[in-house]
């Protein structure tokens, strides 16, 4: 999926009212705004009466066009007063032009009565870039996934079906590009036989695209002035259900965390399990990590897994409550350090990405924003900063549906009728409805993952002492590696990069490899700090072949040597997958950005909600993609992502 320069929305105000200057439209009316959206989008949807009668576990709302926000908040409010307290609510809005922060604020400011919601939503509105984002309130509640793009490039990447469509966007006359036969065609295949629509438009070619579709059409009295609108419901395919059981989640690092945490969201039952008698003690474990995204210049697959996981990560700390101990947003400088890297960087910055994300400043300006002479100009991301890796993972793992099972390393897993049982030698420690094995390279270890291409690489840093007198470093370095800014005395820097080495003492030509990296970036701090002996740590990371995690279900590997599958209109379907069996490794050196995120991608699988990332992602990441490239079913890997059979 390419994604697009970013636009935000060209926005008048004719007399205290938001005005598109680009589809020459009002957004909402002020006299009637709020009741137009609880007429049209919610009573025609018959939310109140559905959500007060619920049996499943979350209910899926798409929106084309998010606007303003208002329909988001009026089905926020009335969630929060008819669903019951355990179940979530999933909006997924598309909006081609988002609105500025301080635009959305000015619109919502005239609703009074939903302060509470818009004051919640504008805490997290900020950085809003092209392609996924998710903004999670009220505990993971109530979860707001932005789509900024185009409606009939993004549609088709959902993940999840909707229980009621919200069409809403600017009328046919003004925006006929939105509304072609392709929006209804893609909203047909993402509903099911339960999901309902509601339009506040009645013109024809609506209604006949809707009705080919195999939508059953009303025509109802609109709100206001609007005499007429539309509404109705889908009437083919079955949705499938998914409730919360017991899950067993292996590895107490970031991946395994992030995993348990987000099943435990959903109320799973949750056992992680570490061989170690802490959590975070291998490749989580070092004293700092830093969070920033490793962009590229144009949109490549690891670069939209980055910026998605590291705006991710951002809402997520920020959630968790860190205190300034363990976590700062210091801001970070992505050295131009050499004419590639200047290229890079300012190929990077003409991308068109808002700039509380990232503006490119020169020499002086980088100079001033760290604290120390620098030599060269930057790109900057005012929000990116530093975690204590073991705070992020003991935080993550608080939940009270998580129990931790510590000293114990998983040695086998075995299927017993629809359950998963979980083995520590010949003793059976635990059976669950589904596993996630979480736990770096020794996912090799287990019989049903040992065909992963799994690589172990050494990585080394080193911490330097501050010296009295010398400049302090207020933002995060980076070139090749990083510099941390001042934390508690010292600086730490890395990391080395050695594949095949699984060896974790600390060596000198590794500290004189991070030495010297800090003299290229930053000359003036390190002829202030040297000569010191610098201290260290040593782990093994976890990468794949290709460099990008392997997130997803699992696919009986040795079945599907022996029986490859023939071609069939729903190809993923005839692959013989080991039910319940989930895996989230490979994340490298960017497991602090990255792992959270794909433990929301699994959870999302797992129940049948919309994803946080776009579906050709969801299949780039497939842990499967090795062994059916090997066996010349590539085609197959694409069709993985919207797969319908997780458990």
């Amino acid at each position: 999926m390419s994604i697009p320069p970013f636009s935000q929305a060209s926005l008048e105000w004719h007399e205290g009212q938001p005005y598109s200057a680009h589809f020459g439209d009002v957004y909402f009316s002020r006299e009637s705004g709020l009741e137009e959206t609880r007429h049209v989008f919610l009573r025609h949807n018959q939310l109140a009466e559905r959500w007060q009668t619920m049996q499943q576990d979350a209910f899926t709302i798409v929106e084309t066009g998010f606007g303003t926000g208002l329909n988001f908040l009026c089905a926020w409010q009335m969630w929060e007063h008819t669903a019951p307290s355990h179940v979530r609510l999933h909006f997924v809005s598309i909006e081609k032009f988002p609105l500025s922060h301080a635009d959305l604020a000015r619109a919502l400011a005239l609703w009074p009565e939903l302060r509470q919601y818009s004051t919640a939503l504008l805490a997290q509105y900020h950085q809003i870039v092209p392609g996924w984002q998710r903004l999670v309130f009220c505990q993971g509640r109530v979860q707001l996934t932005l789509l900024v793009g185009d409606v009939l490039a993004l549609l088709p990447q959902l993940s999840s079906h909707a229980d009621a469509w919200f069409l809403d966007g600017f009328a046919p006359s003004r925006n006929p590009e939105m509304w072609q036969e392709a929006l209804f065609d893609n909203m047909a295949a993402f509903s099911h036989k339960h999901t309902t629509f509601a339009t506040f438009t009645s013109a024809g070619i609506v209604k006949r695209g809707l009705q080919a579709a195999g939508f059953e059409v009303h025509k109802v009295a609109g709100h206001g002035r609007k005499r007429d609108m539309l509404c109705g419901r889908f009437t083919r395919n079955e949705r499938p259900a998914m409730r919360a059981g017991r899950a067993v989640v292996i590895g107490g690092g970031i991946a395994g965390t992030a995993s348990s945490h987000m099943l435990a969201e959903r109320g799973w039952q949750v056992n992680l399990v570490e061989q170690e008698p802490a959590l975070a003690q291998h490749a989580s474990g070092n004293p700092v990590g830093v969070l920033y995204p490793k962009l590229a210049r144009k949109d490549v697959p690891l670069g939209r897994l980055s910026l998605a996981g590291y705006l991710h990560s951002l809402r997520l700390l920020q959630q968790l409550g860190l205190d300034a101990t363990a976590h700062a947003r210091c801001g970070m400088l992505q050295l131009a350090f050499d004419q590639r890297e200047l290229e890079r960087c300012q190929t990077i910055a003409a991308r068109g990405f808002p700039p509380e994300l990232l503006h490119w400043v020169d020499q002086e300006q980088a100079g001033n924003l760290a604290g120390v002479a620098l030599q060269y100009g930057a790109l900057y991301f005012p929000e990116a900063g530093w975690v204590r890796p073991r705070a992020y993972c003991e935080a993550l793992a608080g939940h009270a549906n998580i129990t931790r099972t510590l000293a114990t390393r998983v040695t086998g897993l075995s299927q017993h009728g629809n359950a998963w049982q979980v083995w520590t030698g010949e003793q059976l420690l635990d059976e669950a409805d589904i596993v996630v094995i979480a736990n770096a390279a020794q996912a090799a270890s287990f019989v049903q993952t040992r065909h992963l291409p799994l690589e172990q690489v050494r990585g080394q840093i080193s911490r330097l002492h501050h010296v009295d007198g010398a400049p302090v470093l207020h933002a995060l370095l980076c070139t090749d590696g990083y510099i941390s800014p001042l934390i508690d005395g010292t600086y730490c820097l890395g990391a080395t990069f050695v594949p095949g080495d699984t060896t974790t003492s600390v060596r000198d030509e590794e500290h004189a490899q991070n030495l010297d990296m800090l003299k290229r970036m930053a000359p003036s701090l390190y002829d202030t700090l040297m000569p010191q002996a610098p201290t260290g740590r040593a782990a093994v990371r976890c990468t794949s072949l290709d460099y990008l995690p392997l997130v997803g279900p699992v696919l009986d590997a040795a079945l599907l040597e022996a029986r490859p599958p023939r071609y069939t209109a729903d190809p993923a379907s005839s692959l013989p997958w080991l039910p319940g069996l989930y895996i989230n490794t490979g994340h490298g050196s960017k497991g602090l950005t990255t792992a959270p995120i794909a433990a929301e991608m699994l959870a999302c699988a797992i129940h049948h909600e919309p994803a946080p990332v776009d579906s050709e992602l969801l299949a780039v990441l497939d842990p499967n993609r090795f062994v059916l490239r090997k066996l010349g079913l590539k085609r197959l890997v694409r069709g993985l992502a919207c797969h319908p059979l997780r458990r």
